[in-house]
């Protein structure tokens, strides 16, 4: 696991585009799996802006998201679906037809999770992972206690979630939906790079458990620890409890070369 500290989000989230649209060229037909909620969206304008500089096309790339709302049409300005288009496919060059998410309308959620986890398989897997982390550690909607091998499949959401995104549902816990689909744990281990963000004081605890603490279900994150190339950008508030964040700093700053 390398940790990449920055004063900024703004910084991180530059370096972390920079990243990306490295690994987009490098393989214009990369398999990307894409998160949502409020920590990607400085991600995804940086890559936006690089698009539109010609930096990187999204032409030949395909994508997987984590997760959607269950019993949320694909139309309404909450679900997952909306927001991708809103805030990343709309303004770049992607394929819609390209693009996968979690159906959260499905008549039956677990054949449509079957089918989901198929799709990904036939894509070739993966190859680049973008994650955010909740403040009670979890990844994806894989709340604490999540099997660390689980597979996609719909969860609940605990009340800290919910709450936490009641930010996107004008402020109204109750309007938030109690259920969703998400990729499962071994599913995102399965990937061949993860790319995690983390920005915030609130998400300082999560963040010290994930990297220095043990590997736990009640830290769903913490499995990270265990796969072989997983980046994690973090702003200084967010990396504020990790007790060896010098030492991080100090590696990352002798870097031989950018891609190593």
């Amino acid at each position: 696991m390398e940790v990449i500290i920055y004063p900024t989000k703004e910084q991180a989230n530059q370096a972390a585009a920079d990243f990306v649209a490295s690994a987009v060229v490098r393989n214009p037909r990369i398999v990307l799996g894409l998160a949502t909620g409020g920590t990607p969206l400085g991600l995804y304008e940086n890559l936006i802006e690089k698009y539109k500089k010609g930096e990187v096309s999204f032409a030949k790339a395909s994508s997987f998201n984590l997760d959607e709302y269950y019993g949320l049409p694909a139309d309404d300005k909450n679900s997952y679906a909306y927001y991708m288009r809103e805030n990343l496919f709309d303004k770049i060059d992607i394929e819609l037809e390209n693009t996968h998410i979690p159906n959260g309308m499905a008549e039956n959620p677990k054949i449509a999770c079957e089918e989901y986890e198929r799709a990904i398989k036939a894509s070739g897997g993966v190859e680049l992972q973008i994650l955010g982390i909740g403040s009670d550690g979890h990844i994806g909607f894989n709340e604490p206690t999540s099997s660390l091998s689980s597979r996609t499949r719909m969860k609940t959401l605990t009340r800290e979630t919910i709450e936490d995104n009641a930010r996107f549902f004008d402020g109204n816990p109750e309007a938030v939906p109690t259920h969703c689909l998400t990729m499962g744990i071994g599913t995102i281990m399965e990937s061949e790079t993860v790319v995690l963000l983390a920005y915030g004081k609130s998400k300082a605890d999560a963040v010290a458990g994930m990297i220095e603490g043990p590997i736990t279900s009640m830290i769903p994150a913490s499995i990270l620890q265990m796969h072989r190339d997983v980046k994690v950008f973090l702003d200084e508030e967010a990396a504020s409890k990790l007790k060896l964040a010098d030492y991080y700093k100090w590696v990352y700053s002798r870097k031989p070369h950018p891609d190593w």
